[in-house]
């Protein structure tokens, strides 16, 4: 969980757009030249970033049909609101799960992210999940994913403060 003692500056909010842009192919030099300050300045404010929570990890996207599994499946789930955390983190424990998302409104409150060999994988995991204590509401085909930084950490230019 992020730290809320920790307020991000505008270096700190460059920083992270460079990060959700592509963390793999970005080195500290490179994001420091593009924000005019020292790479061992962006080497800080990342371990610092890292350590309050802010930023939580690095995660490799995944074309999941270009590896050869053609059932990456959305599944809605509700779940009692007072148990959703717990059963949440549960069905992280369900093979073939890779993602769980919490939604705060509405009845569909966990969305569920999996990837079948087949329709009998699929059905596995639906009767898994409704065993853990999720009723499955409605399943989706995941055809592409596309993501993007977000916008507000590219706002204002940073000058130079060093650390």
């Amino acid at each position: 969980m992020a730290d809320p003692e920790y307020p991000l500056d505008d270096l700190d909010r460059r920083i992270i757009h460079a990060l959700q842009g592509d963390a793999r192919h970005t080195s500290a030099s490179e994001i420091a030249e593009t924000l005019d300050v020292s790479a061992r300045t962006v080497r800080n404010r990342i371990s610092k970033l890292e350590e309050s929570g802010v930023v939580r990890g690095y995660n490799v996207d995944v074309d999941y049909e270009a590896a050869g599994y053609q059932l990456h499946t959305l599944i809605v789930c509700t779940a009692p609101i007072h148990e959703r955390e717990e059963i949440a983190k549960r069905a992280l424990d369900v093979e073939g799960v890779v993602a769980i998302r919490e939604v705060m409104t509405g009845a569909d409150n966990v969305h569920v992210e999996v990837v079948g060999t087949d329709g009998n994988d699929l059905s596995r995991i639906g009767r898994d999940l409704n065993d853990i204590g999720l009723e499955v509401v409605d399943e989706d085909l995941i055809r592409n994913e596309y993501t993007r930084p977000f916008h507000l950490f590219d706002a204002g230019m940073v000058g130079d403060g060093q650390e």
